[in-house]
């Protein structure tokens, strides 16, 4: 029986709690409205963003995933049932000054600065015990079944593997972005990596393909640096091995300062230390981790009047509909590989056990299958 039309039962991982495990629960997902795109998921990933994203309770989290469209609201034209599509945690209108401009991608439409939990028209397509439930980042995708605005989704080659490419939804493309788009990544280079955990090593990964001479990675987990050297980094270093600030030992291991230092762990402190390693005269320091509960930080701006560079940028600085499925073509090209980043698969249910794993440090990637 087609479910086009149809409220459609299925599983979900609700979280009614900040710092509370996810709950697997029934949930009524609602047909498409106008511009809008049901998509059943095939599996999503575990990322630390669905933990430090959350505002409003209760919700459905989850954002780098792959899926199938299975029905599609009027107006649509840019997906079909049937089709492979990865969900997009930044929209491309196309119609905002943003959009519009040739090096912006955070669409104004977007779900993050103003988080407001809902599709574009302001409601929800998801009932939990009888109750609404919000969406989260416009994609959602820890539901078996998820309802997304079309501006959101992207369409992929229909012979990419879903239960790899997922990884471009985010963590792959956000840290490969940051260095071959945002930071422009020179020929003999040096670049620093704080933290080595998934999405950091899609960092050193694109340092590398950038042509960068040395590409030093920073953690306090030495299990990482293996993993870290297969992928490109030329050395890997503990700051828990030296009684100096990890800023100095990477300024004396550098003759002065770090060409191109990222930062991808999400704290005030390793943020600054990025910072502070930077080249003073040339170099260029890139924000890619994202703080927990919006958090400030301080810093001298005399540390940017001798030239250094101070940058960030979501998903890697990529328009997202336009980049994604050109992404997915890359890797079906084998111009990069994802298998490295991925360590674990679990079944969905075990969702919980996905994020333990995240927190302990013992995985880069899990994915979860639905």
């Amino acid at each position: 029986m087609s479910t086009e039309g149809r409220v459609i039962k299925c599983k979900a991982a609700v979280l009614w709690g900040l710092k509370k495990p996810f709950s697997i629960e029934e949930l009524e997902v609602a047909p498409p409205k106008a511009h809008e795109v049901r998509i059943k998921m095939v599996d999503s990933e575990v990322c630390r963003t669905d933990e430090h994203i959350v505002t409003l309770l209760p919700v459905i989290t989850g954002h780098e995933a792959a899926g199938i469209v299975e029905s599609i609201g009027e107006g649509v034209t840019t997906v079909k049932p049937g089709d492979k599509v990865i969900p997009l945690f930044i929209p491309q209108c196309g119609k905002c000054s943003v959009c519009k401009h040739p090096e912006g991608n955070f669409c104004l439409k977007n779900d993050i600065s103003m988080p407001r939990g809902t599709m574009q028209d302001g409601t929800s397509r998801f009932t939990c015990r009888r109750k609404p439930v919000y969406h989260c980042l416009s994609t959602s995708t820890f539901s078996q079944y998820t309802v997304m605005d079309a501006i959101s989704v992207a369409k992929i080659d229909a012979a990419s593997p879903l239960e790899k490419v997922g990884l471009i939804g985010c963590g792959f493309t956000t840290s490969y972005g940051s260095a071959v788009k945002v930071a422009k990544v020179t020929q003999g280079s040096t670049c620093a990596v704080f933290g080595l955990g998934g999405v950091d090593l899609s960092v050193v990964m694109g340092c590398k393909a950038a042509g960068a001479t040395r590409i030093i990675g920073v953690d306090i987990n030495k299990d990482k640096f293996e993993k870290a050297k297969e992928v490109g980094a030329t050395e890997c270093i503990s700051p828990q091995d030296f009684k100096k600030p990890i800023q100095e030992i990477l300024k004396e291991m550098t003759s002065g300062g770090v060409d191109f230092p990222f930062e991808v762990i999400g704290r005030l402190d390793t943020m600054v230390a990025a910072l502070l390693c930077c080249q003073n005269a040339n170099g260029t320091s890139i924000i890619v981790g994202v703080l927990p509960n919006f958090q400030n930080l301080s810093m001298n701006p005399i540390l940017l009047l001798t030239r250094r560079t101070w940058k960030g940028a979501l998903f890697g600085g990529f328009k997202s509909r336009d980049s994604v499925p050109k992404l997915v073509a890359d890797f079906m090209a084998k111009k990069f590989p994802l298998d490295s980043l991925i360590t674990h698969v679990l079944p969905f249910k075990k969702i919980n056990e996905g994020f333990d794993l995240l927190r302990s440090g013992k995985s880069i990637r899990t994915i979860l299958t639905f």
